[in-house]
């Protein structure tokens, strides 16, 4: 080992912490590549008798570093708690699996009774979950606490896999007389979608054990949260629900509201974000008056809530005697109508309990916008539900063709061999309104092209908003999608910036601003930044067509610390490191 990486392991090691039963090298930035650089790590470790919690968040662990890690947990039966969020940064995803199987399987030989998993911000996938099954279906995680898998981009497959090993756990557990109690369950920004969400639903409702669920950013519709719903409603205990930024409508509010009557403990509510929607919200307000006594804080923020059915929702909180927190801003009130909210909570002593209403995007044009759009998004959603269902049953028939030739085939539309994805016309703007890969690639082998032609280039916000759109469904370890994302965003930005008019510094500046880390004069609500947004990102500035005189405008954004790219560690300092790379010498 080099010298430096001596010197900087050694000071790393003078600031280890080490606690009651804990031994801590949380942010230390380790760079731990093989066992020969784990040798201090795995000594303190041997070492360390009655060892019940390591933390390693903030270093960067290897396969081999893994396995000599484990090698020394392999004894420790005390043990009870892994703190390994963000310990891949710079891995490739293929190392993660096994250096997962290596630790898990070291905890199941020590035969640990572990309490709290945390593996959040490591980007793993689906792969990664993979990685942890065994662990979790395993006598070591009989006694798990809590569950924290934010950020680690799992996807519905990772979703479904995590739901499997989950109930797996509950019945083994079960068999030998004491059930799977989890408390504490995170998985934000893991794009679970309805899917994922159903199927955690199902081992939600199977262990009726949660107080603690925080599920926000994860692409789920009123399916998945109606599914969610009937799960919340079998834990009784439940304190905190999460579920900022997802995509409730009416139906997915009015199912949630129900359920929320059946409860007692809840103290904290987050649906911001959420597209409640006025009927919605009325529900949860008739919710409010029926149930949740200790409500302490809740938050329907941004939920194209108009006046009366704030005003309802205030109402229904006046007896609450533990709320902290009311936040109903960026909703649809007008001028009056926060006047009006205002003075409510005044005259029921409770105006500081009332969050600022500053972002309020004013009363709706037309009474009936609201529920035209609502029908035609729930219908939107149907309708691709039945598109999905389709194309599964024509893909399970050329299948069954593939198998048996000369077989009849009653269940084809037409004699007519037709892909699914001609059965329907494809719709951009669909995508565009509600991305997801699979709309993508149903736009067919045109895509980018359909896309470049949708998008009024000329119009930098447009542009932006179009960019980070596409960006959005970027699947790093998926070759179709991953294909299918940067051609499209490289059509429709070598288009914008071949304009003569191109207003290029326009476009980073909005940009920026979309990605929070440029403050806007205009009440601008940045996207909540995901991965693919700055992995395409890091993928445009290396074209031909990117003005590099931007180059370094974007480095210096990115150098700065900010809390909206926090949960994109990895994605960020790789496209820093780009941006680095190609700036012209000075």
């Amino acid at each position: 080992m080099a010298s430096d990486d001596v010197a900087q392991l050694a000071d790393s090691l003078a600031k280890t912490q080490v606690g009651e039963g804990e031994l801590s090298y949380k942010g230390q930035g380790l760079k731990l590549n093989d066992a020969q650089s784990a040798e201090e790590i795995v000594k303190a470790i041997r070492e360390f008798k009655g060892l019940q919690a390591l933390r390693l968040e903030g270093n960067t662990v290897g396969v081999e570093a893994a396995q000599a890690i484990a090698k020394a947990l392999e004894d420790k039966s005390d043990f009870q708690c892994c703190y390994w969020s963000d310990m891949f940064t710079g891995r490739l995803r293929s190392e993660i699996p096994p250096a997962l199987n290596s630790l898990g399987a070291a905890l199941i030989n020590a035969g640990a009774q572990l309490k709290v998993l945390d593996l959040s911000d490591n980007a793993f996938g689906p792969d990664g979950v993979k990685g942890i099954e065994k662990l979790l279906k395993s006598t070591a995680c009989h006694t798990l606490q809590e569950l924290r898998l934010n950020n680690c981009g799992m996807g519905i497959g990772g979703g479904k896999i995590l739901a499997a090993a989950l109930t797996e756990c509950h019945k083994k557990s079960s068999e030998l007389g004491a059930p799977l109690s989890l408390k504490v369950f995170v998985a934000g920004r893991n794009r679970l979608e309805n899917d994922g969400a159903t199927a955690l639903a199902q081992a939600f409702q199977l262990m009726g054990s949660l107080e603690e669920i925080h599920m926000p950013q994860n692409g789920i519709n009123h399916p998945g949260v109606t599914a969610l719903a009937s799960a919340v409603q079998h834990n009784a205990q439940l304190r905190v629900l999460n579920l900022n930024d997802n995509t409730f409508t009416k139906k997915g509010a009015i199912a949630m509201a129900q359920a929320l009557k059946h409860l007692r403990s809840v103290q904290v509510i987050n649906f911001g974000d959420c597209l409640v929607r006025s009927e919605g919200a009325i529900a949860i307000a008739e919710a409010l008056t029926d149930g949740l006594p200790i409500l302490k804080e809740l938050n329907l923020s941004f939920g194209e809530i108009t006046e009366e059915a704030a005003l309802a929702v205030a109402k229904a909180v006046e007896r609450k005697d533990q709320l902290e927190k009311l936040d109903l801003n960026g909703n649809c009130l007008g001028e009056e109508g926060c006047q009006n909210l205002q003075e409510l909570m005044q005259n029921m002593n409770m105006e500081d309990m009332l969050g600022s209403l500053s972002d309020d995007e004013g009363e709706p044009e037309e009474d009936d916008d609201e529920d035209d759009d609502e029908e035609e998004e729930e219908d939107e959603e149907e309708e691709e539900d039945d598109d999905e269902d389709e194309e599964e049953e024509e893909e399970e028939d050329e299948e069954e063709e593939n198998e048996e030739e000369g077989e009849d085939e009653p269940s084809k539309p037409s004699q007519m061999s037709t892909p699914p994805s001609a059965s329907r016309p494809p719709d951009v703007s669909s995508f565009l309104c509600f991305p997801s890969p699979d709309k993508l690639l149903r736009l067919g082998s045109k895509r980018a092209e359909l896309i470049q032609q949708q998008v009024d280039v000329a119009d930098v916000g447009k542009t932006v908003e179009a960019f980070l759109k596409i960006s959005s469904v970027y699947k790093e370890d998926d070759p179709e999608v991953k294909t299918a994302v940067l051609e499209s965003i490289d059509a429709v930005l070598r288009k914008m910036f071949s304009l003569p008019s191109a207003q290029t510094f326009s476009f980073i500046s909005s940009l920026l601003v979309m990605l929070g880390l440029l403050k806007s004069e205009d009440k601008v609500k940045p996207v909540a930044v995901v991965a693919g947004h700055l992995q395409c990102l890091e993928h445009a500035v290396k074209q031909d067509y990117f003005p590099r005189e931007h180059i370094a405008v974007l480095h210096a954004f990115m150098a700065r610390p900010n809390k909206s790219l926090e949960t994109c560690v990895s994605a960020r300092d790789s496209l820093r490191s780009t941006l680095q790379r190609l700036q012209p010498e000075s």
